[in-house]
């Protein structure tokens, strides 16, 4: 290969594998997935039929339009949860709720798949929290462990410094500081009596 020739192009699936995760690393991802496959066994199993050789076994519930709702609501909060990462703390919590909600409705919450799904994709994305910026990311050396942190902004010779009230001459002053509490350091109460 000489100086003058072209880069190699990088193959299309690198490209789209390193968007991916690059996009999936800014939102929580895996919460939203567990929350969106929770959906489908709560939704589905009180519509099911189960074969058994010759014996067909109806799983139909008198609730089965609330275990549809719970169903797509929790696929719809599953998706929000990748595209709307600001209400993950909400799509969270109402993903537990569903979950816990679908255990007398669906079919012991679709078998306790769903359940259990639901309950870890909301804790999931109730606990998480985006990352830090590689640019303000600390260094490796970091600042000691009982240094001040430094401000990000030196102060400037322009800021006129703020007055200092002394406490203790206020007469009002209820803080347990003045000259009015006494010796045994009441707050500014008196005793009655």
């Amino acid at each position: 290969m000489s100086a003058e020739s072209p880069a190699q192009s990088e193959h299309y699936l690198r490209v789209f594998r390193r968007n991916f995760r690059a996009w999936r690393g800014t939102r929580p991802f895996w919460a939203g997935l567990f929350v969106l496959l929770s959906g489908f066994p709560i939704g589905y199993f009180p519509y099911a039929n189960l074969q058994l050789g010759h014996l067909t076994l109806t799983m139909a519930t008198t609730a089965g339009a609330g275990s549809l709702i719970i169903g797509v609501l929790l696929v719809v909060l599953g998706v929000s949860l990748w595209f709307q990462k600001h209400v993950r703390v909400f799509a969270g919590v109402a993903a537990i709720l569903l979950g816990l909600v679908s255990l007398p409705v669906s079919n012991i919450g679709g078998f306790l798949i769903g359940f259990l799904f639901a309950l870890v994709g909301g804790a999931m994305a109730v606990s998480w929290a985006p990352g830090v910026p590689p640019a303000d990311a600390p260094t490796e050396a970091g600042p000691a462990v009982g240094d001040a942190p430094q401000s990000a902004t030196p102060p400037s010779a322009d800021t006129e410094a703020l007055p200092v009230v002394d406490m203790a001459k206020r007469p009002n002053d209820l803080s347990g500081a003045g000259p009015l509490n006494g010796a045994n350091g009441a707050n500014g109460r008196t005793s009655a009596g």
